[in-house]
């Protein structure tokens, strides 16, 4: 029942919202970060490009949002004249990117931040066709080749994800989201990883967890690191309870306000409760006040009361000392 229900309720009382495989994948080229000449004019040019992409991409959400909530009431824009304006929108920054490249063809970070734009806007092959381009220019960029790994990731083969996050640590292991993103491929693709690594199962979950622990030596204060670290004991059979646990004392410990201390707190209880220590389990399900977890909340607790239930009835059918069984 225990091994059950973990993998019954994992998703559904997550910290974050449940995601897809493509977004569980942080999607960061690192373009800005790169070491680069401030008086270059192409880079320049591609400074001001990629505030300007960004500030579209922003606009376009808010008008999204916003005709949304004006759709809930009776008003807004038909799709038609929306998507119109979204495209105008997106397209002027798209003609400065193939302005800039025509202009500067060898511009390795040019490519990149447009194969960043295009996958921005749902044209991941487009995009992947910009990241090729760009770890031809410069094979030593780190960004370009974990671009490469987040596609194959979603696209396959996956053997070229495993390849390309490598690469991208050996080029800059001080980056964590490189080894974050190996280390959710790894545990998403195990039996990929098994075959690549030459692994057994229960080594593949070892390479993974190492891979998020190194990420959370590089950003230990992450908290969003921390809980895809802590999740990731959900998928492990046996559950790992000692270190399942001690994953989600240190994202407690990181919390960066009342809402996430109380999702982790969920998360506390459950792992208690399943394992039978219901009063640790009841106590973290007492300091969840928000809304938001109401029917988890009540979920827990109906199944801290079936086990402590069936624990009072098992200790009413042991024979006492002295006695023989049935």
């Amino acid at each position: 029942m225990h091994e059950l229900f973990i993998g019954l309720v994992g998703a559904l009382i997550a910290t974050n919202q449940p995601l897809a495989v493509s977004n569980l994948i942080q999607q960061h080229t690192g373009v800005s970060v790169a070491m680069v000449n401030p008086d270059d004019p192409a880079e320049q040019e591609l400074q001001k490009l990629m505030a300007e992409d960004e500030a579209a991409l922003d606009e376009v959400d808010r008008w999204i949002r916003d005709n949304n909530t004006f759709a809930a009431q009776g008003a807004g824009e038909t799709r038609a004249d929306l998507n119109r304006r979204i495209r105008e929108r997106v397209d002027a920054v798209r003609k400065g990117y193939e302005d800039l490249l025509r202009r500067y063809p060898d511009f390795a970070r040019g490519h990149l931040a447009y194969g960043s734009f295009l996958t921005d806007l749902g044209d991941e092959t487009a995009g992947y066709a910009q990241y090729e381009i760009a770890v031809r220019l410069d094979p030593k960029n780190p960004a370009a080749w974990n671009q490469i790994a987040n596609y194959c990731g979603e696209h396959g083969p996956i053997t070229n994800a495993f390849i390309s996050y490598a690469r991208a640590i050996e080029l800059n292991p001080l980056e964590p989201v490189y080894y974050q993103n190996l280390a959710t491929t790894v545990y998403l693709f195990r039996r990929d990883a098994t075959a690549f690594y030459g692994l057994t199962e229960p080594e593949v979950f070892d390479k993974a967890l190492a891979l998020y622990r190194k990420a959370m030596q590089l950003a230990p204060d992450n908290f969003l690191l921390a809980t895809d670290y802590a999740e990731t004991y959900y998928g492990i059979r046996p559950l790992r309870t000692n270190e399942a646990l001690a994953a989600w004392t240190n994202a407690l410990r990181i919390a960066r306000d009342d809402n996430e201390r109380q999702g982790v707190n969920i998360h506390l209880a459950r792992i208690k409760i399943v394992v039978g220590r219901l009063d640790e389990g009841r106590a973290h399900l007492n300091l969840v006040t928000n809304p938001y977890y109401a029917d988890t909340r009540k979920r827990l607790e109906r199944l801290a009361t079936e086990h402590e239930g069936a624990a009072t009835n098992l200790a009413a059918e042991s024979p006492s000392p002295g006695q023989s069984g049935p």
